[in-house]
Parts: C-alpha cells; structure tokens; sequence
C-alpha cells in the first residue's frame, strides 16, 4: 500500500513542480505582497512629510508656548510661525500663501467672547491629507491650555512642566509580539490561507480531470482508491510545503540582509516557535481541507459543478479572515477563544494566538486534538466517498445516496 501510495504521490509532485504555474506562482505572490508592503511603506513616508503652518493670536504667550509644543512632535513634523497680533490684511496674505502653497495651514485664534474662559480656534488648509497635523494641533491646544492653567491658578512653572511631561508606558512583554512581528504573523496568515485553498482546490481539481479522461478506471486495476487519494493529498501538499519553504526561506535572507525593511520602520521577524507552530498547523489545516476537497472532486463531474460546491471550502476560510483583525488585538478575547477550538478554523486562528501571545499549554493541546479528531473524520467520510464517486458520472448524489456510500464496505 505505501509503495503505490508513494508512486501516486511522486507522480503529483514532480508533475507540479515542474509546471509553469508553480515558478509564476512562487515568484509573484512574494512580489505582490513585496509592492504592496513598499506601497503601504511609501504611503506612510508621504504622512510624515514636514509641515508648515502659521498661528494668528493676540496673546503672543500662548502662540509661543504652542510652538514650542508643536516642536516636541515629529510624526509630522511642524514648523511653526507666530503672528501676534494680526492686522486687517493678516488673513489674506495667509490665504494667499496656502493658494501658493507657500504655507501648509494656519490656526487662527480668536479671544475670548464676554462670559467665555477659552479663545475659539479656527484651522484653514487647502490640503485635507493633513490629518495628522490636525489631531496634533488638537492635543497641543489642550496641553498648553492646561499648562496655563495651572500656572494660573498659582502652581510653580517648574511644576507644571513635571506634571506635563509625556509619560513612557513600558509595555514590554516577552511573550507578547511586536509591531514588526504582528505583520510578520498577518503575513504568515494569508500565506497559509491561501495555499490551503489553492491547493486543496488543485485535488478537487485532479481528480475531476482524471474521472474526465477515464484514467481512474485504468489505475483501479492495480491501486486500491485509498491509496490513490492518499497520494493525491500527500504530492499536492508536498508542492505547498515546497512553494511556502521557498518563501519562507526568501523572507528570513532578505529580512538579515535588512531588504524587507525598505526605509521604513517594517521589518519581517521570525521566531523558532512561530515557524514550527506555523509548519504545524499549516500540514494539518492542509490535510483537513484537501480531505473535503477529495470528497468534492468525487461527488463532482465537472468544473462548473465543483464551483458550486467549493462554499463548504470557503466558508470557514472566509469567517477566519473576518475575525483574523480582532484575534490580533485580543489573542484572549472570546472571540479569539471560540473560533480556535472550531476545528475548521483552528490551523489559522490557533496559529494566529500562538504567535501574537501564546496561550496556555492546555488550549494548545485541546485545540490540536480536537483538529485531528476532525481530520481523522473527514478522512473517513473522504476515503468512503471518493472510492465510490470516482466512478461515478452525471448528476451530484444527494443526501440519501451519500449516505448509500458511506455504508458500502
């Protein structure tokens, strides 16, 4: 039985690994992914473009402790002119600057009204991509407002200037993964995505091509189609190991060379643990899916057919992407809980846990015996399935008839 499912399994491999396809395949998604990292990249650089704004106010202590409040802020950073006090062309000359572009922004703040403690500000830009000049102007309005405040009401100016100063959070946690590292793990979860699904679809596929040209009824002669599914699952799988090894090996060179970093604050980092866990996880969510797809490609005559019935495939994918987000954030939250132990979303949501923050032992295990419990089923269901519907044309079986199936011996 091994040596037929070995040959089965060569067969699969090397005929795969030599196609087209999979050198276009393993040199344009890392590529893809790489543009649209430098684009992300590119697009955050071009936020932090240097800013120059104006601030108009009659209080000329207020415009200076804003400048220097603003000179504090480098993402972007501002460049800061005070007008103090304004005349009647103020306003037009500055109108005619951001015309110009000579001038990002100004602040104009108007005093106080009778009855009213604060001054009424007013922002002008000609450019709504500075949002981030807006929220900073925000928060340094209200801290130098606070701060004279406080001096206001008799505290020392030493003391205020303590009271103010910016407070660092240490929020290291060796377990807990860094921002590099999150991407790293997003990265890592489309990966494992999309190669489950894409060669899970490849075993439906092959085997609809062979009940097309009736090569099954030639290989039944000699293999049992135990032995024929088991090599189609295991050469198919062997070529998405090969293709994600390739990739995974390219990222690590170039991340130590410091190319994936491209200027910018991102980096792909890897630990140990998160590649075995992703190997792991990865196999089993591989022979979990390509189980239901043999099963598929059996019931199936046709493409068209194996389209239609491909949402068992994509749901659990699809609900796994829907939460991957909230899992990140919350790697302890229920909704990261419940949708680990769902065996179908177990390889990519466990995985996604695990190398955010991992959890206890106890989950880990669970999760894995409660994934290959379900493996074990779908394989079972599968094999009596598929020995049955290779050699079965026409119409889908329904419900009864599978169950039919399911009780031959």
């Amino acid at each position: 039985m091994l040596h037929n499912t070995w040959l089965i399994a060569k067969r699969e491999y090397v005929e795969r690994i030599r196609a087209k396809s999979f050198i276009v395949m393993t040199v344009l998604i890392p590529t893809l992914m790489g543009g649209l990292t430098f684009a992300m990249n590119y697009a955050t650089g071009k936020n932090k473009t240097d800013v120059t704004i104006a601030i108009v106010t009659q209080d000329s202590r207020f415009g200076l402790d804003m400048q220097n409040e603003l000179a504090t802020h480098k993402h972007p950073t501002i460049t800061t002119n005070v007008i103090s006090p304004p005349d009647s062309s103020t306003r037009s000359v500055l109108d005619g600057q951001l015309h110009s572009k000579s001038l990002d922004g100004y602040l104009w703040v108007t005093p106080p009204a009778p009855g009213h403690a604060s001054p009424t500000f007013e922002w002008k830009t000609q450019s709504k991509g500075y949002l981030n000049t807006q929220n900073e102007l925000g928060e340094s309005i209200r801290s130098v407002l606070t701060q004279e405040g406080l001096t206001h009401a008799g505290m020392n100016t030493s003391d205020v200037a303590t009271l103010m100063q910016p407070i660092d959070l240490d929020s290291s946690d060796k377990s807990d993964a860094s921002a590099a590292s999150k991407a790293s793990v997003f990265g890592l979860f489309f990966i494992m995505y999309f190669v489950i699904l894409f060669y899970g679809m490849n075993v439906a596929r092959s085997i609809i091509e062979e009940k097309t040209s009736r090569i099954f009824e030639v290989l039944l002669a000699t293999i049992k189609p135990e032995e024929m599914m088991a090599g189609k699952v295991l050469g198919v799988g062997a070529v998405g190991l090969t293709q994600v090894g390739i990739w995974l090996i390219g990222a690590i060179v170039l991340s130590a060379q410091g190319l994936l970093a491209m200027g910018s604050d991102f980096s792909f980092k890897l630990t140990i643990s998160q590649m075995v866990f992703f190997v792991v996880f990865f196999l089993l969510g591989y022979i979990l899916y390509s189980g239901m797809a043999a099963a598929l490609g059996a019931m199936t005559s046709s493409e068209q057919e194996l389209q239609q019935m491909n949402i068992f495939l994509m749901l659990p994918l699809i609900a796994c992407s829907g939460v991957v987000f909230q899992v990140v954030s919350d790697p302890d939250g229920t909704v990261a809980k419940v949708f680990s132990f769902i065996p179908f979303c177990t390889p990519l949501i466990m995985y996604v846990r695990i190398a955010v923050h991992q959890p206890p032992w106890y989950e880990i295990a669970f999760s894995l015996a409660g994934l290959i419990v379900t493996i074990i089923a779908i394989l079972w269901f599968a094999a009596r399935v598929y020995r049955v519907g290779i050699l079965m044309y026409g119409k889908k079986p329904n419900l009864p008839e599978l169950i039919r199936w399911l009780r031959y011996s």
